[in-house]
C-alpha cells in the first residue's frame, strides 16, 4: 500500500477501515521531514499490510490542532483508532520497523481494559 494523503475529510474512514493507521505530521519547509519522507515511504512498502499517510501541517491545522502537533515530523500510530505510539523526529527504517511488529503483537484487550481504567 502506497503512503496517502490524510485530510480531515478522509481521516475518519482512514481509521476505521485499517487496523493500524500510521501518521507523519510533516511540512514542506521541515528539513528532518524530508529526511525522514524516503524511510516511511519504504516502511510503508515492507508493510503493505498497514495504513501510512502523510498529513501536511500547513493545509491542515484542524487535525494538527486536534491531535496537539507542536513539533515536526511527529509520528503516530494507532491500532484499531486507539493510540499506541506518538513521537517527535526521526526514526530509523529498522527502528520503524521493529516498532511496527510491537505494534502488531499488541494484546489489544489489555489496551482497552487499561485505556478504560485509566479514563476511570
Amino acid at each position: 500500500m502506497a503512503v496517502r494523503v490524510v485530510t480531515q475529510d478522509n481521516m475518519a474512514t482512514a481509521m476505521s477501515e485499517n487496523d493500524i493507521v500510521v501518521l507523519e505530521f510533516w511540512a514542506s519547509w521541515c528539513a528532518p521531514c524530508r529526511l525522514f519522507t524516503p524511510v516511511f515511504e519504504q516502511a510503508s512498502i515492507r508493510n503493505p499490510d498497514v495504513f501510512f499517510g502523510t498529513v501536511n501541517t500547513e493545509e491542515q491545522k484542524p487535525l494538527v490542532n486536534a491531535a496537539g502537533i507542536v513539533s515536526i515530523p511527529t509520528l503516530m500510530i494507532f491500532r484499531q483508532s486507539i493510540l499506541v505510539f506518538r513521537e517527535a523526529g526521526l526514526l530509523q527504517g529498522t527502528q520503524l520497523d521493529e516498532l511496527l511488529h510491537q505494534v502488531r503483537n499488541l494484546d489489544m484487550t489489555q489496551v482497552s481494559a487499561n485505556r478504560g481504567a485509566a479514563a476511570q
